[in-house]
């Protein structure tokens, strides 16, 4: 680590530092999410002295990238993270080869670090039917334009599974009202297909008869007194925002948006449908982390355990006389 902690303040220009190069290619909530891995990660390595700015990237190599990877099991972190953490080390040595900061075989070896086996179940929480329609109504009780649109965005983030990043990059003419077909730009500008059926739909030709037929993005900002400011997108963080707000009025419990997700995926599979279709439908890369949404297999393992008879009769405290 010596010659990592030795050139830590060699800071490198924007369009030469590996850890800028990869962030820059993100989305704006994993660019925000991942900038946080490296900076733990620098200062990890460092003791506090060094920045994603500052850290030597290109001086990492497979003996430092598995130190890494013990620390941070040392730390407690937990395997999802550990293995976010070694996704934003790849990327960042990635970027530093094509840079030709790195050679190809100690970017290899050190991007051949094993991932922690993750056995833990995914954070966050299912939201029922009954949160969701109190969530609606809340909206539907706002009067004002903001109102209309953020039902249109409930409807559509829970009926499609979208994550927030894919909610604001849908353009006006990524959706068919005709057919109902909404084109999705995914992780890695991967497209998929997903259609707006029932209330969602209605949901959604409400917004369009206040929001127009002016190019730009389909879900746009509107402001206090409720006006169309412009047809540019919005970003991620007024989505959470307005989440919250409407979680507040509704007397929901706190939500994240990806609960919505989580929750499009459990219901889907409740329902019946079948989960390889419900993995393409949420643009899962892999059906086994669809399958880690699966609620069945705990709500069988819960009526197991009522068939065991545990023989306790108490002491009657919870009796009134």
């Amino acid at each position: 680590m010596n010659k990592i902690i030795k050139s830590q303040n060699e800071i490198k220009p924007l369009d030469h530092n590996p850890a800028a190069m990869y962030l820059v290619g993100l989305s704006e909530t994993g660019r925000y999410t991942m900038r946080q891995a490296l900076n733990t990660i620098a200062q990890l390595m460092t003791g506090g002295a060094s920045t994603v700015e500052s850290f030597a990237w290109h001086d990492l190599r497979f003996q430092h990238v598995t130190a890494i990877k013990s620390k941070l099991e040392s730390a407690g972190y937990k395997p999802a993270t550990i293995n976010k953490f070694l996704a934003a080390i790849r990327g960042t040595l990635r970027a530093a080869w094509l840079d030709n900061q790195t050679s190809a075989e100690d970017y290899h070896r050190a991007a051949a670090v094993k991932l922690v086996k993750n056995h833990t179940l995914p954070a966050g929480r299912e939201l029922q039917s009954g949160e969701l329609s109190a969530l609606i109504e809340a909206c539907e009780d706002d009067k004002s334009n903001a109102g209309i649109r953020d039902a249109a965005i409930l409807s559509v983030m829970y009926s499609c599974g979208l994550r927030r990043d894919e909610v604001i990059k849908i353009n006006l003419t990524d959706y068919e009202t005709d057919t109902g077909k909404l084109i999705v730009k995914g992780k890695g500008s991967k497209e998929r297909a997903s259609w707006i059926t029932g209330g969602a739909a209605h949901a959604l030709a409400d917004w369009l008869l206040i929001r127009g037929d002016n190019p730009g993005a389909l879900f746009i900002p509107i402001n206090k007194s409720g006006k169309i400011t412009s047809y540019a997108r919005m970003t991620s963080k007024p989505i959470y925002n307005m989440l919250q707000k409407r979680a507040h009025e509704a007397g929901v419990n706190h939500f994240s948006p990806h609960d919505l997700r989580r929750t499009f995926v459990s219901d889907l599979l409740d329902a019946g449908a079948d989960i390889v279709t419900v993995s393409h439908m949420a643009g899962h890369a892999n059906v086994s982390t669809t399958a880690r949404y699966d609620r069945r297999p705990e709500e069988a393992k819960r009526k197991a355990a009522g068939l065991l008879h545990v023989p306790y009769r108490g002491r009657g405290l919870l009796q009134t006389g």
